[in-house]
């Protein structure tokens, strides 16, 4: 049996950034929270803002380290797997990725050690500073990454003579056409992902009366985040489809699963893409809409698929569902920003119900959602490497073989299922075991263990400290 090495090795890559993405998504809008956390405990010295900082920075540092253990294992495969291409862009590709560790390695080395031990032993101020710099080297961190991505989707400031890449313009490489969306996009993702995690485990603390005080300023902050980033994502979101609308019309087509040139083209609402019949063999859809969405004109043209030859066309259904996916999940997001703007109006939402028992299963979504759209992306750009300049093809390593792609592919398989499966317990018994200290005023207040797992006792054994009822914060 033969196999593919240029299919393998992509399937490799998607199986491994799948995973290694939600970490830096969910890390990158944490640290942050745990900034805010320790800048309220700074001006105001309530220690409600403390119990909570040092829980979430204890999630923070498990999180942090499966983050980094799967993004150093995602570049191995740029020389494995992925070597012609490594040698074509290394003028370009070399130095951003050595800016991030320069730049945003260094900078959360140098302060994470604080961050997660120098609580009590270093002043308040420089704990905070300390925070505040490892989110800011998340950050930096996704700058540089979005860098290099976007600028695979959207080239410039750069041209490839003799097979080798040549930067003319490091501004225009940097800031490339569809870098400032792709950025802003993953950047309100990283503050929803993190608002809904905080959220879903707030609420399901409420249900158990845990650290009812704290969990109550946790939830009603994160769901403030959630009312205005929601639909904020969905209006970044549409600029960002107005840029690949400009630069990549081919994938802009497969997500909307339109394969002729058309005005008044409809939004689909469901359909079933068929690269072989260059057509759907279903659809269902609102007339004109895409039209209006795409170009703000009922009678605007939007591109069809059949614009690319079919070697050219990326997997329409995967593109087209992995889209829906996306979206469908943002506007669940909405709805959940508004339910609790519904609560908070009413003074419930603190009242134990649907909207608790429900928010903690919404930890899931912003995951689902940010893995949907990198397939979305990354399919999208199919058959291209470097859009419309290196295939897939082109950028293999030449000496790989269907079946060495297969075998390394069972392995990362096989050692992530080992890997994340600890780490996801290990994320569980911290979550279980709950926060450090107790209620103000109580015997325990400020007490807190030397040991992630040793924090406070399990959930269950919490007595309420106070009813849950509603109020304005």
């Amino acid at each position: 049996m033969e196999f593919d090495p240029v299919l393998i090795s992509r399937l490799q890559f998607a199986f491994v950034v799948s995973f290694h993405a939600i970490f830096p998504v969910f890390t990158i809008g944490l640290a942050s929270y745990i900034a805010l956390l320790e800048g309220l405990h700074f001006k105001t010295g309530n220690p409600l803002w403390a119990q909570l900082s040092r829980f979430w920075t204890k999630v923070f540092a498990v999180a942090f380290g499966m983050g980094v253990v799967s993004g150093i294992v995602m570049s191995f495969q740029f020389g494995t797997n992925w070597s012609n291409f490594s040698q074509a862009s290394a003028n370009f590709l070399g130095p951003i990725l050595s800016y991030e560790v320069v730049t945003a390695f260094f900078l959360e080395a140098a302060f994470l050690g604080v961050l997660l031990f120098g609580r009590d032993k270093v002043p308040r101020g420089t704990h905070l500073f300390a925070a505040c710099m490892v989110a800011l080297g998340t950050f930096v961190s996704a700058f540089w990454i979005l860098v290099a991505n976007s600028w695979m989707h959207t080239p410039a400031g750069a041209e490839f003579r003799d097979g080798i890449l040549h930067v003319t313009s490091w501004t225009e490489a940097i800031f490339n056409p569809s870098f400032p969306y792709r950025f802003t996009h993953m950047a309100v993702a990283s503050f929803l992902t993190g608002s809904f995690v905080v959220a879903g485990v707030s609420a399901w603390y409420l249900l158990k009366g845990h650290r009812v005080e704290a969990n109550k300023k946790a939830l009603s902050m994160c769901l403030w985040m959630i009312l205005f980033l929601a639909p904020a994502q969905a209006v970044i979101g549409d600029f960002h489809g107005l840029n690949t609308l400009e630069y990549q019309p081919t994938k802009l087509a497969a997500m909307e699963g339109n394969w002729e040139t058309q005005s008044n083209a409809p939004l689909l609402l469901f359909a079933l893409p068929s690269k072989e019949a260059q057509g759907n063999l279903f659809e269902v859809g609102i007339p004109s809409l895409a039209s209006i969405i795409l170009t703000h004109h009922a009678d605007g043209v939007v591109p069809g698929i059949s614009e690319a030859s079919p070697a050219e066309q990326p997997p329409v259904s995967i593109v087209f569902w992995s889209f829906r996916a996306m979206v469908g999940i943002g506007f669940l997001m909405i709805a959940f920003g508004l339910w609790g703007l519904v609560l908070r109006l009413r003074r419930q939402l603190y009242e134990p119900g649907l909207f608790h028992r429900t928010l903690p299963f919404m930890i899931a979504a912003p995951f689902i959602a940010v893995v949907a759209g990198w397939v979305t992306t990354e399919s999208g750009r199919a058959p291209w490497l470097v859009y419309g300049m290196v295939s897939f093809a082109e950028g293999v390593t030449p000496s790989l073989s269907g079946w060495m792609a297969v075998v390394s592919l069972i392995g990362y398989m096989a050692v992530y299922a080992v890997v994340y499966a600890a780490g996801g317990y290990y994320l569980w018994q911290v979550v279980k075991g709950g926060m450090d200290g107790s209620e103000p005023g109580s015997d325990e207040a400020g007490a807190h263990p030397k040991r992630p797992l040793s924090g406070g006792g399990p959930i269950g054994d919490a007595a309420p400290a106070a009813p849950l009822k509603g109020d304005w914060t």
